[in-house]
């Protein structure tokens, strides 16, 4: 097949520079180099007993035919039931709709609310994949430039001042990738309401909600019916390779996103999604909490851990996994530094390269979802990496 005849919409898809990092960190290894990873945003962690004897019973037990496209109904009831216990939120769980994790979750939403030339407003920076999967429907992502005075994050008057005759709504994270903030209750109220004012839609992914470190747990489902939330069992339930997640929806919403999952997916993993109904029992939440406190502990050590090599951090995370600091003070070329520091110190982390161009050069993001351990000598290998360049200059 000639390149000529494939899709014209593979020219707004970029690549994925975390995961070719990663692939220059496995080169690496296999030539015998111990290599740190604080660049994937993967948990340590993995599922807890009670969720692997649930999918190996499941296993033995035949219980792996298809599903309904929306989930397993247990599956749902237990999700809302989550919904109640910790957000205080009556949730139906006929609006509730399981998915092969976020990634299609996202891909359900935008496929549903976004149109040929459409803009979905979101900020710069954010998680590369959200901008392709409008890109996926012929939209345009409309990056809004987000600095540390907004916590990296839209604000109200954002979104007063970029709507346009072309925008439809308004794609946000959080907690965020890469920054690992959230935007405050108040923030996100007035959001919806502009958006609501316009007629647009708002989708909210909540995938880090479960990692949330400051204050009352919060879900952007308490503003309205009409907002579209996204979760996932990856991050706060540490079950990446089991792909699985779910929307919550308009219930105007819930048969068109049927329809388009029975087409495109037929459903999500039975085996994960049997195994997800154990991830709400009182035995694996409170294996998630110890979890999610031990998180917390290690960002409490590397965020002063990183303005002590050099590093600015000008907002401190308050959920996820992640910081996003400033490295202008040790370099002009953050894209540059990276690969220096994995070449030279065996330590990987991640350029703003990849979450938009406004913090493209100034911003590293590092993942603090590995051991103590792993941070600590991190942290010593950098400063030997760094204290050599001051020497070297």
């Amino acid at each position: 097949m000639s390149l000529n005849e494939l899709a014209s919409r593979l020219n707004n898809i970029a690549p994925f520079h975390v995961m070719e990092l990663a692939k220059k960190a496995a080169v690496l290894e296999q030539q015998g180099r111990h290599i740190i990873h604080m660049g994937i945003g993967e948990p340590d962690f993995t599922a807890p007993p009670a969720v692997v004897e649930a999918a190996t019973r499941a296993m033995a037990d035949g219980k792996m035919q298809y599903t309904s496209a929306t989930g397993l109904p247990q599956l749902r009831q237990a999700i809302s039931d989550h919904y109640r216990s910790v957000y205080g939120l009556e949730i139906a769980p006929e609006r509730i709709v399981v998915t092969a994790g976020a990634s299609a979750a996202l891909l359900l939403a935008c496929a549903t609310l976004v149109e040929k030339d459409a803009q979905v407003l979101m900020p710069d920076p954010s998680y590369p994949c959200n901008r392709h999967f409008v890109a996926a429907f012929e939209g345009q992502a409309k990056l809004i430039a987000s600095g540390p005075e907004h916590r990296f994050q839209l604000s109200a008057q954002m979104v007063r001042e970029h709507w346009s005759q072309a925008t439809r709504g308004v794609l946000l994270a959080s907690p965020s990738n890469p920054t690992g903030t959230s935007i405050l209750p108040g923030e996100l109220r007035d959001i919806v309401a502009e958006v609501r004012e316009r007629g647009g839609f708002t989708i909210v992914d909540e995938i880090y909600q479960g990692l949330s470190y400051e204050g009352t747990p919060f879900s952007a489902l308490s503003l309205g019916e009409d907002v579209v939330v996204i979760n996932s069992f990856s991050k706060y339930f540490n079950m990446t390779g089991w792909r699985l997640g779910w929307l919550v929806l308009p219930p105007a919403l819930v048969p068109q996103i049927e329809k388009l999952a029975q087409n495109l997916f037929i459903c999500a993993s039975s085996i994960a999604q049997h195994a997800g109904v154990a991830c709400f029992s009182a035995q694996s939440i409170a294996i998630y909490e110890e979890r999610k406190a031990e998180f917390k502990r290690r960002r409490d050590y590397i965020v002063p851990a990183l303005e002590s090599l050099g590093f600015k951090v000008p907002v401190v995370p308050d959920g996820a996994f992640y910081v996003y600091a400033d490295c202008s003070a040790l370099s002009d070329d953050a894209d540059r530094l990276t690969l220096d520091m994995l070449n030279e110190a065996g330590v990987v982390l991640v350029p703003g390269l990849d979450f938009g161009p406004f913090t493209a050069r100034r911003y590293i993001r590092l993942s603090y979802a590995t051991s103590m351990e792993n941070l600590q000598e991190a942290v010593a290998r950098l400063k030997t990496f760094f204290a050599s360049r001051k020497a070297a200059a």
